[in-house]
């Protein structure tokens, strides 16, 4: 059992990217499709925890109910923010990694090569053509 997860939406170049990026380390992750296979309460609670973020931090705008829920109402709790994920799996950013060197939402993708545990194998471009590791397995 691979020993990185990642919080995945097939449908999101960003993510896509990242999990590419994993793979090319020569590991293979856990994939959850998050907007499938949601994480529960608990598990989002020490997702957002585990990153050292604010739970605002983890919501997603674009393309989303965020805007017809009211969501940038800063008198919002925690709690409210999160019940709003709960309810609607699309408000949570992705991609988010998991591995034994951290928890991080990998916005740009290529921030997950901080939290990998073997160096990439190969050289990697992104979907729109940004080179992130050479021919030599250097990030750029």
């Amino acid at each position: 059992m691979s020993q990185i997860t990642i919080y995945h939406n097939p449908q999101c170049g960003t993510s896509r990217n990242t999990l590419e990026l994993i793979r090319n380390s020569g590991e293979e992750p856990t994939v959850i499709e998050y907007l499938q296979s949601p994480p529960d309460r608990p598990t989002l609670v020490r997702l957002i925890k585990d990153m050292g973020i604010e739970v605002r931090a983890l919501l997603r705008i674009k393309g989303t109910p965020y805007e017809e829920l009211g969501l940038g109402d800063a008198s919002l709790t925690n709690e409210q923010l999160i019940d709003a994920m709960m309810a609607h799996p699309i408000l949570i950013n992705r991609p988010i990694v998991v591995t034994p060197l951290g928890t991080r939402l990998c916005r740009p993708s290529e921030a997950v090569l901080d939290l990998m545990p073997q160096e990439q194998r190969g050289s990697f471009v992104k979907e729109d053509g940004q080179v992130v590791i050479d021919e030599n397995g250097r990030r750029v």
